[in-house]
């Protein structure tokens, strides 16, 4: 309008019903990309530490900051803890972003499938797949399981193609015991928990488990436990040397896993 009109700031200020002091404010906030960045950095090496202890490393720090500005940058960032993850969850991952999985053995997802012997007899089976190959190390029936089962699977498999860097689970009484996480913790394998009523954070092993179903649970009859593990064992071995994957351009998970010539480690 000044410019426009060729009138002062007073005239065009009162024209509006406008404040002049509203108009000569200038914003004395600085730029919050630093501090927004320090707090980062002190979760990321402090994950177990809320709004107000990042507050008091901040001001021990020099920062000019009061505790409600610490407080939202926080929650926008995004940092608030989950306190619903038991305490000796050692290796749960709480903050960082799922990344796609580029090789094999980054990430690995495991979960259980229910079944019975043809007399009834319950059966679980503990199901794992890579996320990258597509390979199944284990699908392994017991009658029950516990957290140190899981944990005797997992030594046995791990024991024939290495250890994940990360494992996917949902939030089951075995994968929050303390045996797996003490031995995720004594392998630095993280445990990336599913968040609660969030079935699809963990999809790979539910599309896995839709096959092993589909394919063989519905296709035979149990007549013992060494039975649906002689089955069991006949199945994974096809799905990971012959079955075709649409998700790995129609190639067999071995040959991704290892490429080269190789057959699927025995159980």
């Amino acid at each position: 309008m000044c410019s426009d009109w060729g009138v002062s700031i007073r005239t065009a200020c009162g024209a509006l019903s406008f404040d002049r002091s509203t108009f000569h404010y200038r914003s004395r906030r600085t730029d919050q990309a630093a501090v927004e960045r320090r707090i980062k950095e002190i979760c990321e090496t402090r994950v177990r530490y809320g709004y107000r202890r990042v507050h008091v490393l901040l001001r021990r720090e020099g920062w000019e900051i009061n505790m409600k500005k610490t407080r939202r940058i926080y929650k926008e960032l995004g940092l608030q803890l989950r306190h619903k993850y038991p305490r000796r969850r050692v290796k749960a991952k709480l903050r960082e972003d799922r990344q796609e999985a580029v090789g094999p053995n980054e990430v690995w997802a495991m979960d259980f499938v229910h079944d019975q012997l043809a007399l009834g007899k319950k059966l679980r089976i503990l199901t794992v797949v890579d996320t990258h190959s597509r390979l199944c190390p284990a699908a392994d029936p017991r009658f029950a399981y516990r957290g140190e089962d899981v944990v005797q699977t997992l030594e046995r498999v791990c024991g024939k193609i290495g250890n994940p860097k990360t494992m996917r689970v949902d939030n089951g009484s075995e994968f929050v015991s303390r045996d797996l996480d003490l031995w995720a913790y004594a392998n630095d394998v993280t445990l990336d928990f599913s968040r609660p009523g969030k079935p699809t954070d963990n999809d790979f092993i539910a599309a896995f488990n839709s096959k092993l179903r589909a394919e063989c649970l519905n296709a035979h009859w149990f007549m013992s436990l060494a039975d649906a593990c002689e089955k069991l064992e006949d199945w994974r071995r096809h799905y990971n040397e012959d079955r075709p994957h649409s998700a790995i351009g129609y190639n067999v998970p071995i040959a991704v896993h290892y490429p080269g010539d190789a057959t699927s480690p025995s159980p």
